[in-house]
């Protein structure tokens, strides 16, 4: 069987018991203290599993312009991978202990790369731990390379900050941005330099996307209220820096929903121009 939007606990631990060629990657991550999750990982993994910064191995360096996590160059990503062990074909599990916050970005970039077999882990490492299942500590040791490349991607072309402005006012496309509400409101934080939102944009903060026990919500309730939402116009998801964006990327194939265009540089990148319009105050 393969998995391309979510796995369970049990499904995991069936493939890492049966010797089945699979590549997980830890995702942990703090965008307070970046060098901490690689901390997590060391103190507690799952046995096998890769870690995956989410600055230096998900993301290019930013320049200033371009948001806080740029896209990867393809080639440099396709080799980290390949350093990785990761194969053609190959099923990868990426997870992490925020909900999937990070673990979407690993998901969505190999399906960018035209990875199909690539599942976020539902519950992530701490459904894991509640089912009794042991972690590793410590590095993991190096594997062979892998002989993964770059495919014919599986999502649609991200979208640039000059088409989201074109797209104001026009109602051609739905802009959802993935940040908590009082970020998108307007309220100062530090994360933000200039507080807001992009005109025309509605919140559809990725948190809701989970049920209480942090595992993703019934394809039905996404499907409605993501619909709710877009009120059948194309979907651009963004966040502040193109990350957890994915994760309503990945509701809405869990959803059923057709595919949403990233806008990747996100809020980070679109306040780093002044002319481009800033508007406050809660849209739902």
């Amino acid at each position: 069987m393969i998995y391309e939007t979510l796995i369970g606990v049990d499904a995991l631990r069936g493939l890492l018991t049966a010797g089945s060629d699979v590549l997980v990657l830890d995702c942990e991550f703090e965008l307070s203290a970046p060098d901490k999750g690689a901390e997590i990982y060391a103190r507690g993994h799952i046995p096998g599993a890769r870690y995956a910064h989410l600055d230096n191995d998900l993301a290019s360096p930013p320049d200033g312009s371009n948001g806080r996590h740029p896209l990867p160059a393809p080639v440099a990503l396709a080799a980290w991978l390949r350093a990785q062990g990761l194969r053609r074909d190959q099923q990868v599990v990426a997870y992490d202990s925020s909900g999937g916050a990070w673990a979407a970005r690993a998901w969505w970039l190999l399906r960018w790369l035209g990875h199909a077999p690539v599942a976020v882990l539902d519950g992530g490492k701490p459904a894991w731990v509640a089912a009794g299942l042991p972690l590793e500590t410590g590095p993991t040791p190096r594997t062979a390379s892998g002989d993964f490349e770059v495919g014919e991607t599986l999502v649609p072309a991200p979208v640039t900050a000059a088409e989201v402005l074109g797209q104001i006012g026009a109602d051609t496309s739905q802009v959802l941005d993935a940040r908590d509400p009082s970020r998108f409101a307007g309220t100062p934080n530090p994360l933000d330099p200039v507080a807001g939102h992009i005109p025309g944009a509605r919140n559809r903060f990725f948190r809701d996307n989970l049920g209480p026990d942090g595992r993703f919500r019934d394809p039905g309730s996404l499907a409605a209220e993501f619909s709710a939402l877009l009120d059948d116009a194309p979907a651009i998801l963004q966040c502040g820096s193109g990350v957890t964006a994915c994760h309503n990327a990945l509701a809405m194939a869990v959803a059923g929903l057709p595919a949403g265009r990233l806008y990747p540089g996100s809020w980070s990148e679109w306040i780093a121009d002044p002319a481009r319009p800033v508007a406050t105050g809660d849209v739902t």
